[in-house]
């Protein structure tokens, strides 16, 4: 049974619309006003093998962060409701990525008690349209949103586009994990025999 969720928001600062398969093939379709932002999230989905549909309309005549915010907010959503009793599921996640001269660890317990850990430097302000400073943002909003504990770190590298780029697809890798089927496991992987 593939695990899916569909999300729409509204808001007076964004209208969302989300499909997520949390076991698709990595296809995505990504339209948020953002090209970088677009780049990113396919990122995300081709290393993850998530299947996801996302459309964002957003007040981007004020900046990007109502857009990235509320995307966040939405995927997160929409991959709690995929994972619904989380019954079965490895639960956690951990990967170390590179890219060029950039390391990112990623690591991620889907508990259901959401905590985020970032530590990156950006010397760039933006990348294209995207603002750089945004990347917490998203992040955070996702981590919230979904229940999770997300530790996201840069362990080397100088260039902006290259670090976020390796957060987005660190970030997949992991979550692949940690929503995987794990047939040995029984209900919940939990010694409270549940995960909020």
């Amino acid at each position: 049974m593939e695990r899916k969720a569909s999300i729409v928001r509204t808001t007076k600062e964004t209208e969302i619309h989300l499909e997520l398969n949390l076991d698709g093939r990595g296809t995505a379709k990504i339209e948020t006003g953002i090209g970088f932002f677009d780049h990113m999230l396919y990122s995300f989905a081709r290393h993850g093998f998530f299947d996801l549909n996302l459309k964002v309309k957003g007040d981007l005549y004020v900046d990007g962060h109502h857009t990235v915010e509320d995307a966040g907010i939405v995927l997160g959503q929409a991959i709690k409701k995929a994972l619904s009793d989380k019954a079965g599921i490895k639960r956690y996640g951990s990967f170390l990525l590179p890219m060029d001269e950039v390391l990112i660890l990623c690591a991620i317990d889907l508990s259901g008690r959401p905590y985020f850990n970032f530590e990156a430097k950006f010397a760039a302000e933006r990348v294209g349209e995207f603002e750089t400073e945004l990347v917490r943002e998203f992040f955070y909003a996702v981590t919230y949103s979904a229940g999770m504990n997300l530790h996201l770190k840069q362990m080397d590298g100088t260039n902006a586009h290259h670090i976020i780029e390796a957060m987005f697809k660190a970030f997949g890798k992991a979550l692949d994990m940690a929503a995987s089927i794990d047939g040995r496991i029984e209900g919940a992987l939990s010694t409270k025999g549940t995960i909020i």
